[in-house]
């Protein structure tokens, strides 16, 4: 009995080692992944811009968490429009989202949210085409 256990044993470990063999070797024959040159975007494209911003509405609060990936600063607002019609609607003041920068943006009506918005606006003027900067 002892040697039929040794035997599967034998065979089982020879066949992971084929399979880790195998694998191996496909991992080797695989393509390296092509990396795609950086590219400016033409004349009349627009650049990518615009900070990520997630809201969150609790009841009568809001709050917006903006994220920017870009290189450029978005001054961004929070627009709060209540549900009921005496209470009155809100605008935050404009915060500037630099670049890799996060900001927390927080406005409230005194009963229901009926909806809530971020408006995008560059904070720096866009590069002039062919300018290497300051």
């Amino acid at each position: 009995m002892r040697a039929i256990r040794r035997g599967l044993g034998a065979f089982a470990s020879v066949a992971v080692l084929l399979t880790g063999v195998a694998l191996a070797a496909e991992v080797r024959a695989a393509p390296a992944p092509a990396e795609e040159p950086a590219v400016a975007p033409a004349a009349g494209e627009p650049e990518n811009f615009g900070a990520s911003c997630r809201t969150d509405v609790e009841g009568s609060r809001v709050t917006a968490h903006c994220q920017n990936p870009y290189p450029r600063t978005d001054r961004v607002r929070l627009h709060v429009e209540c549900e009921r019609w005496w209470d009155v609607d809100t605008d935050s003041a404009p915060v500037d989202v630099g670049p890799a920068d996060y900001a927390r943006l927080a406005g409230r009506c005194w009963k229901e949210v009926r909806s809530a918005w971020i408006t995008h606006q560059p904070a720096d003027p866009e590069p002039a085409p062919g300018s290497s900067g300051p």
